[in-house]
């Protein structure tokens, strides 16, 4: 079987144009990380700024000159703060003159020495001193280590633990095993976000008619497309609340679809399936999964099931292991991306929790029940055995 030619929803093109126009990241880097080819990125991104031309003020020749100095300025800064806060993530505080020495010797083909030892307080004789000492082959092969694993870490986010970092590094042909690297995260203070306690917000809904459970708690598919789980989740900004309504196929535990709105009516959870389905993520008879809340029970969204063709299935009111699958995602989403910053606009979350299931969840965070692999991948040797 052929893969799917890809479809990309109004939303999908929308957010994508975001993270280029609001993070000042390139078209490259954006249509990577979102798997998509950058040519069709940019004709996305420059439909939209043809649709929101801005008024440019013409410069001085003083404030070209002025504009130059800071922006030297503003780079030189920036250099700076770069290594001091990948030296605080990297150090445990108090670190010794060894500790310090190892991360100039790691970062010395992205920065000046001299520049290292100075900013860390350690004498260019000192450095070189440590770095020609005789050492061991043990000691030799853990230093190396660290520092990968202090990278996989800071890739990560902060969020992998051990055994996701080992999986990371052994599928880059790192061998290593689990306890080696509780060991060197140990020693180098590293330690992942932590989950917060589970709060109960669903309100239960009246059913117009019986909707089984078509899942039972076997929250695994035979291939894409076929069984799906949702749920939606409240998120607190500066400006008022903003919930985000999901949808996860169980064969990947990819985010096939989602939709996020200030408010929760039953247009939230259509409009998330919609996207699955625009995305050609739905295939005809699905079985969608969701608890018994009032968007769920709603009349417009039975309505929409069946003219969609998708079946539905409910778990037991207020219990939540019915719809694990979904309580996982919310929860690893607010562990890893949503508790550990502040928003202080909607707009300011909505690129955020996009760019964290787009480019983070479905593409580069290694998923335990896929056996450390990603959605994307899982979903591409998917297709790649059926072709």
């Amino acid at each position: 079987m052929p893969a799917k030619r890809r479809k990309f929803s109004p939303q999908f093109k929308a957010e994508a144009v975001q993270m280029v126009v609001q993070t000042g990241r390139t078209v490259a880097e954006v249509a990577r990380d979102l798997g998509i080819n950058s040519t069709t990125l940019g004709n996305w991104v420059n439909t939209w700024k043809d649709e929101h031309p801005e008024a440019q003020p013409e410069e001085t020749p003083v404030d070209r000159a002025r504009i130059s100095e800071l922006e030297a300025e503003i780079a030189r800064l920036r250099m700076e703060n770069e290594f001091l806060k990948k030296g605080r993530g990297l150090l445990r505080e108090g670190a010794g003159i060894a500790e310090r020495c190892a991360l100039i010797e790691a970062e010395k083909a992205r920065y000046e020495i001299t520049w290292m030892c100075r900013l860390l307080g350690v004498a260019r004789s000192t450095f070189y001193y440590w770095k020609n000492r005789a050492e061991t082959a043990t000691a030799a092969r853990r230093r190396v280590l660290a520092v990968e694993v202090k990278r996989i870490f800071a890739a990560s986010r902060r969020t992998y633990g051990c055994r996701r970092v080992a999986a990371q590094l052994n599928r880059e042909g790192i061998a290593c095993s689990v306890g080696l690297v509780a060991d060197l995260m140990r020693e180098a203070g590293l330690e992942a976000v932590q989950p917060r306690a589970w709060k109960k917000t669903t309100i239960p809904g009246e059913i117009a008619e019986s909707v089984p459970d078509r899942v039972e708690r076997a929250f695994t598919a035979e291939a894409p497309g076929r069984v799906a789980v949702g749920d939606i989740t409240y998120l607190r900004t500066g400006e008022g609340w903003l919930y985000l309504a999901t949808v996860i196929d169980l064969h990947t535990r990819m985010v096939i679809g989602w939709q996020m709105a200030d408010h929760m009516r039953t247009s939230l959870v259509t409009d998330a399936l919609a996207a699955a389905k625009e995305a050609g993520h739905l295939d005809a008879g699905a079985v969608f999964h969701s608890d018994r809340g009032t968007q769920y029970s709603a009349a417009a969204f039975a309505a929409w099931c069946r003219a969609n063709g998708v079946e539905r299935s409910m778990g037991r009111t207020g219990v939540c292991w019915d719809n694990a699958a979904a309580e996982s995602f919310f929860a690893s989403l607010k562990n890893e991306c949503y508790h550990q910053r502040s928003f202080a606009t909607r707009t300011e979350a909505r690129t955020a929790v996009a760019d964290y299931i787009e480019v983070f969840y479905n593409r580069q965070r290694l998923h335990s029940t896929l056996g450390y692999k990603t959605p994307a991948e899982t979903l591409a040797e998917y297709y790649a055995r059926a072709a």
